[in-house]
């Protein structure tokens, strides 16, 4: 039987939870937690990225130089309205976001939302199973597999979401071990 669509979707839910932890702040300067924030450029919505060089020279510092000087200001406005927590310091050529040493009251509230996103993901995968075993069924009862290949079927998506859900609780682990040791 062909699982296929059931993999690429549970694939791609753990790819949107890697996504998230990887914006995560984790004390540690990451060029990620930008990618969700974007200026106005020339009327078009632009990631960061698109318009500076972002680069990380220290471990809690991350300089954002734009290649265009005359959007310096949008850059530090779009970063403060933004819910990174961190505050701009412009020099007029360059932007610096300095990371603060992460206190153990942040760190745990950090792998509360850790377990939350991941929960969500789970939640997710289980989602597409569910709806994958609907179809199986929805085919045994228009007789067109039997009731052994449907119970083929139930066990066989079942050991795929286990798969799918051993693999998110590995990320949990590996995130909340690298926010508890920074």
């Amino acid at each position: 039987m062909d699982y296929t669509s059931i993999k690429d979707k549970m694939e791609k839910s753990i790819d949107v939870f890697a996504q998230k932890l990887s914006e995560v702040r984790a004390g540690r300067a990451n060029p990620a937690i930008l990618n969700k924030i974007k200026i106005d450029y020339y009327g078009t919505s632009t990631p960061i990225n698109q318009v500076a060089g972002v680069s990380v020279p220290e471990a809690r510092l991350i300089v954002i130089q734009p290649w265009d000087a005359s959007i310096l200001k949008d850059i530090e406005k779009a970063i403060l309205a933004s819910d990174i927590g961190i505050n701009p310091n412009n020099d007029g050529k360059v932007i610096r976001l300095a990371f603060p040493e992460l206190n153990e009251e942040r760190r745990k509230d950090l792998v509360k939302d850790i377990k939350k996103l991941g929960e969500d993901a789970k939640v997710s995968i289980r989602s597409i199973r569910r709806d994958g075993i609907d179809e199986f069924k929805a085919k045994q009862k228009n007789s067109e597999i039997t009731e052994d290949e449907l119970r083929v079927a139930e066990t066989d998506i079942q050991k795929i979401t286990d798969k799918e859900i051993e693999e998110i609780d590995k990320m949990i682990a590996n995130k909340e071990t690298e926010i508890m040791s920074v």
